[in-house]
Order: structure tokens, then C-alpha cells, then sequence
């Protein structure tokens, strides 16, 4: 027999070559594939999110004025001044404490209202806690909310 002679039939020599497992760019392909989908989900959670804290916000707003009216009802039709502000109806609140946006800002607070005829008004300054702004960084308005609905 020929030492140099292979040993194993051709067949079983290539069966054996061949490695089970993926290649480096089948992984790479998969990985891309699971960073697109993240990024597309991503979006969207963070869309919701913001869609969330503004409606959590608007309801704040809804629950300070149902206290704006009982405040008004047990004291004769007038409401806290701009001075006083929201502070002035602490009793009012579920645990005493007056509620702030979904962003952990104060409301702003206005006896008499600036817009309109409206007898007070309440303002949230968006997520930047600034006037003005856009998106969610927009200011929500009592007024806004009351000629809405």
C-alpha cells in the first residue's frame, strides 16, 4: 500500500471538510435584520410614549378644573387669584398636593384668564417647562381644551 495513497474514500474526505454552523455573513445579515426591526419599534414606542404624557397631561388639566369648580361652587363663584394659585385649593386634591404635568412641571395658573373671557386659566409648559415650543414640547391650554370640547 502507498503511503501517500489517501486512506478515506474522496467522499468521506469532503464530508468531512465541510463545517456545520453559519458564516460570518449570515450572521451579519441576521443582525442587520434585528437592528432594523429594533429601530422601527423603537420609533414607535417613543411616539406612543410622547402621545401618552400629553394625554396624561391633558387629564391633569381636567382634574384641576373639575377642583377649579368645586373650589368656585363653595366659595361663591370666585376662584383662587393668580397670587394665591393652584396652592390655594391643596384641600381639594387627592393627598393634598396639587398635580404637575406629566413631565413634573407646575401648572401655570391665571385669575382672571388672558385669553378670551374665561375666569382663570391653566397652562402646561410642555416638556421643556418653556413658553412656547412644538410637538411635545408645545404648550398645553385650559382654554384650548375648554373651547374644544
Amino acid at each position: 500500500m502507498n503511503p501517500l495513497a489517501p486512506t478515506l474514500p474522496l467522499a468521506r474526505r469532503l464530508r468531512r471538510r465541510v463545517r456545520s454552523g453559519f458564516s460570518l455573513v449570515e450572521i451579519m445579515v441576521v443582525i442587520a435584520i434585528i437592528g432594523l426591526l429594533m429601530t422601527v419599534v423603537g420609533v414607535n414606542v417613543v411616539a406612543r410614549y410622547i402621545d401618552a404624557q400629553i394625554a396624561a397631561t391633558k387629564i391633569q388639566m381636567g382634574q384641576v378644573q373639575q377642583e377649579l369648580e368645586i373650589y368656585s361652587t363653595k366659595h361663591k363663584g370666585k376662584y383662587p387669584s393668580t397670587s394665591e394659585g393652584l396652592a390655594a385649593m391643596k384641600k381639594y386634591f387627592p393627598n393634598e398636593e396639587v398635580p404637575q404635568d406629566a413631565w413634573g412641571n407646575d401648572f401655570e395658573y391665571f385669575s382672571p384668564g388672558t385669553h378670551g373671557d374665561h375666569p382663570w386659566e391653566v397652562i402646561s409648559m410642555g416638556s421643556d417647562g418653556k413658553e412656547g415650543g412644538s410637538d411635545n414640547a408645545a404648550d398645553i391650554d385650559s382654554w384650548d381644551m375648554k373651547d374644544k370640547s
